[in-house]
């Protein structure tokens, strides 16, 4: 199958990445290890996938669920960087994000945030197990990823997860001096704009893609809630390495609200790591070149107690 157009800035060409944009451990894989993939989800909707076959020795499948507003294609030099190293990998578009928009009203009432999690993650970990990879299925979750993870029925066959910049999203967890503009965020801005505009204009703000009304409606209203989404039955069952990490001058994910998201599943064997790393902010580990040693850390995770 023909890749889907992606953005050249993140050094993507069709079939082929730019040496001079990846990370120095990521090889040019070969256009035919890059593939369009639709999903379906339980409740028929289609997910624009992509699929990415792995070199060499097949170290299993990993999936990267996206944060918030965040298009697969961001996640694309991260992908072949874990295709490098023997990994298959799955990207995709939550429903009503990107290419899993698909002409839908931005009003649509299947545009929700809890579908993200119980319906798109649990079509993407069905579409891995089916591969009956001999490494078995990990998780990379940024941000909402990795709130999402217990979200999903069939999250048990998850065997290991690593969360990037992910955290408990209540506003209480902010520091004190934030919480006025928080409040008034989620009390009263972005409800007001999403049921004016049927959407919120996260594109505005530097919040990824417009977010489908639903999305916002659901999003702000989990955000005032002390216990956020309120379904963390599933977290609590997970017994599973997970390695958490957050960086000091991330303003979405700070220190606080990422240590209250690893309480939510503590059954896990958890680690989390809270890194001084200028420049990095909430998006910047998945931007090529960017962040190669902390690259090599999920890598090296990811292969733990794998045969070399």
């Amino acid at each position: 199958m023909t890749p889907p157009p992606v953005d050249v800035e993140a050094g993507y060409r069709p079939g082929l990445y730019r040496t001079s944009t990846m990370s120095r451990n990521a090889p040019e894989p070969l256009a035919e290890t890059v593939s369009a993939v639709t999903l379906l989800t339980a409740d028929a909707f289609p997910i624009a996938a992509t699929s990415w076959i792995g070199e060499g020795a097949r170290r299993g499948t990993v999936l990267i669920g996206p944060a918030t507003g965040a298009p697969q294609r961001f996640y694309q030099p991260f992908a072949a960087f874990l295709a490098s190293k023997g990994f298959d990998v799955l990207t995709w578009d939550w429903r009503g994000i990107g290419e899993s928009r698909h002409g839908f009203s931005l009003r649509d009432a299947r545009l929700r945030m809890r579908a993200w999690g119980e319906q798109d993650l649990t079509a993407a970990i069905a579409w891995a197990e089916r591969r009956q990879s001999a490494g078995g299925i990990a998780f990379v979750g940024h941000s909402f990823g990795g709130q999402a993870l217990g979200l999903a029925p069939n999250a048990a066959l998850v065997r290991r997860a690593v969360f990037v910049a992910s955290q408990h999203g209540w506003l209480g967890n902010w520091p004190l001096y934030k919480r006025p503009a928080l409040a008034l965020f989620f009390h009263l801005a972005m409800p007001l704009a999403a049921r004016i505009l049927g959407r919120f204009p996260s594109s505005r703000v530097g919040l990824g893609e417009d977010l489908p009304e639903g999305v916002a409606l659901e999003w702000a209203r989990w955000c005032r809630s002390r216990d956020y989404h309120g379904t963390w039955t599933g977290h609590a069952r997970l017994e599973i390495p997970l390695f958490l990490m957050s960086f000091d001058d991330d303003p979405i994910a700070p220190e606080r609200a990422a240590a209250a998201l690893l309480l939510k599943y503590p059954k896990a064997r958890t680690r989390h790591t809270h890194r001084s790393a200028e420049g990095l902010g909430h998006f910047g580990f998945f931007r090529a070149g960017r962040a190669p040693a902390l690259w090599d850390e999920v890598a090296a995770f990811l292969l733990e107690g794998d045969a070399p």
